[in-house]
């Protein structure tokens, strides 16, 4: 599992405004625009559909008609993560662009799975998971071989801290935020990795991490 992220220098995901902080320059965008096109699925938590209203579709033409070429969506499955049912607005571009397959996992909140399908019916498939191993192990079930988060506090912590990443790609953009309040890469302590790549992407750093191996 590919985690995805781009921070300010002081490790900031986003600034405190109502509008999306964009980190990344043009060339970073591509590189990500190529790692969603290998990617079977992507993942993302409610908070960021409500926030940043992503469209998670694959950018480039050429790769979409690669992906056509070898049997493939032209776009990735789309994966949200919820813990209350909120934040999931059936008119967000998650559910409306695209035509691939879009899936929402409710993570031990079984009382909001009723209300979802009703206000999903037919945008997208509900599923009821009581973490964040069940998702993998359902997404694996449904020919996942290759998924990749991106996005949000809640979303990233919770996925370093369980273990789960294979590998984290941070993306260091040079400015600062210098803001407290702004949301951050991690909210909790993550054990140390191991750096694996290092380069420039216009005028960003790329670092790749991987857990230690055993």
């Amino acid at each position: 599992m590919l985690l995805s992220v781009a921070t300010s220098l002081d490790g900031h995901i986003d600034d405190a405004n109502p509008s999306r902080l964009i980190l990344s320059g043009a060339e970073d965008l591509d590189r990500v625009d190529a790692e969603r096109a290998a990617a079977d699925a992507i993942l993302v938590g409610a908070a960021t559909i409500a926030a940043d209203d992503p469209r998670l579709l694959v950018r480039s033409a050429d790769r979409r008609a690669e992906r056509l070429a070898h049997g493939r969506p032209a776009s990735p499955i789309k994966v949200a993560i919820t813990r209350s049912g909120r934040g999931l607005d059936p008119s967000a571009q998650f559910f409306t662009m695209g035509d691939g397959e879009k899936l929402v996992y409710a993570l031990a909140a079984a009382p909001a799975v009723p209300d979802l399908q009703r206000r999903l019916a037919g945008l997208a498939t509900v599923v009821d998971a009581p973490d964040l191993p069940s998702v993998l192990a359902d997404l694996a079930a449904r020919g996942v071989a290759r998924l990749m988060v991106e996005g949000g506090t809640r979303t990233t912590t919770a996925f370093l801290t369980s273990g789960l990443v294979d590998e984290l790609q941070v993306v260091v953009a040079p400015l600062v935020v210098g803001d407290p309040a702004a949301p951050r890469l991690a909210a909790a302590a993550v054990d140390r990795m191991e750096l694996v790549d290092l380069r420039r992407v216009g005028d960003c750093a790329l670092l790749v991490y991987r857990p230690p191996q055993p």
